[in-house]
């Protein structure tokens, strides 16, 4: 694993590197993304579209959906979950393709990699690439992602579980990295600010309530709030993994929640533009459906299933439906062009296969 001191290196090269772009993200978006303030980004677990969107499953979405932007034809990367955290970052899935620790790699001996003497072609799942909040803070904006249950500021910790639900296994575990995307990142575990970037839901009401809410935010609620569910001894029954009414049902309320909560904030209520992103990691099951630079051939970036994404806006889309073939490249190539960055990570940048930035549904052209 890289040096702390090389790793700062890397951080000056890249804001040196994006500088150029600064005057642009203090001015105007960018292939028609107006410019935004503040871009808010809530990850959900495992669904389908249809099992969300329209229906009577999931009222609080369904309804954001209808009112606001709803990207009808949105792809997940690859399945399981952790690739497509990465992938919305990183513009890549780097070669995971499994929900193994962030810090495994080949040879690793930890009992929690579990797949590494078993996948052909185990990757080093520390990522030794720029990240989107390398980006962000290469042009001096600010970010910061909200992890419920996370244990402490700045935790490298694989799972946390509550200690009312323990059992002593890892399905307990109602915080898990695999849903970060952001500890993946070697720039992000040697950062001496990431207590100041990895927070909980604790920092989350705080920021809220006192008008902090950084340029970008990441919100991952825990595995009983995001859909995903857990198994075993004392988990409520709206948490069991088998219950997929309760799951989506909790979950929508969550959603439900943390929406009005963002649209409390003097952030959504300025005259500036601020965008709620609900979106969701890979769809239920094995559909390798997918768009926009995924290589069917590959393990580990075949298409992750159909799955929800709504755009809420304060001045932008309403009532809009957007068919246009979208994924979570698509949505980070929104997000820099919605901060003025004009270099596209991995294959953000890939106009060519399709990726394109979701300008209509943040209130472009």
């Amino acid at each position: 694993m890289m040096a702390l001191g090389s790793w700062l290196g890397v951080g000056l090269a890249l804001a040196a590197g994006v500088c150029g772009s600064a005057a642009v993200a203090r001015g105007g978006g960018l292939e028609g993304v107006p410019r935004f303030d503040h871009v808010v980004v809530i990850v959900e677990e495992n669904k389908e579209y249809d099992q969300i969107v329209g229906g009577v499953a999931a009222p609080n979405i369904s309804r954001l959906a209808k009112a606001f932007g709803d990207a009808t034809r949105f792809y997940g990367e690859v399945h399981p979950s952790e690739a497509n955290y990465v992938a919305l970052l990183g513009g890549d899935t780097f070669g995971i393709h499994d929900d193994d620790p962030f810090y495994c790699k080949p040879g690793s001996t930890d009992l929690a990699c579990a797949l590494v003497n078993v996948e052909p072609g185990y990757p080093d799942h520390t990522v030794h690439k720029p990240h989107l909040g390398d980006q962000l803070q290469g042009v001096g904006l600010t970010w910061k992602a909200y992890f419920e249950d996370l244990p402490e500021p700045g935790s490298l910790a694989y799972i946390a579980s509550d200690p009312k639900l323990s059992d002593g296994t890892r399905k307990t575990a109602l915080y898990a990295s695999k849903h970060s995307g952001f500890v993946n990142f070697a720039s992000v575990q040697h950062d001496p600010d990431r207590a100041q970037h990895l927070v909980g839901f604790d920092r989350l009401k705080v920021d809220l309530d006192n008008g902090a809410l950084p340029n970008f935010a990441l919100i991952v609620p825990n595995q009983c709030n995001e859909m995903h569910g857990l198994s075993g001894p004392g988990i409520p029954a709206d948490c069991q993994s088998s219950n997929v009414a309760g799951l989506i049902a909790r979950g929508d309320a969550e959603i439900g929640k943390l929406v009005g909560d963002l649209q409390a904030t003097k952030e959504w209520r300025s005259k500036g533009n601020m965008a709620i992103v609900i979106t969701f990691d890979e769809g239920s099951g094995g559909d390798r459906t997918g768009c926009c630079a995924v290589t069917p051939e590959a393990p580990s970036n075949y298409g992750g299933g159909h799955i929800p994404t709504i755009v809420i806006t304060n001045h932008g889309a309403h009532a809009l439906a957007d068919p246009t073939p979208y994924n979570h490249y698509s949505l980070l190539r929104t997000i820099e062009d919605a901060f003025g960055i004009g270099e596209h990570l991995g294959h953000a940048a890939e106009t060519d296969k399709g990726v394109r930035p979701m300008a209509r549904l943040f209130g472009g052209g």
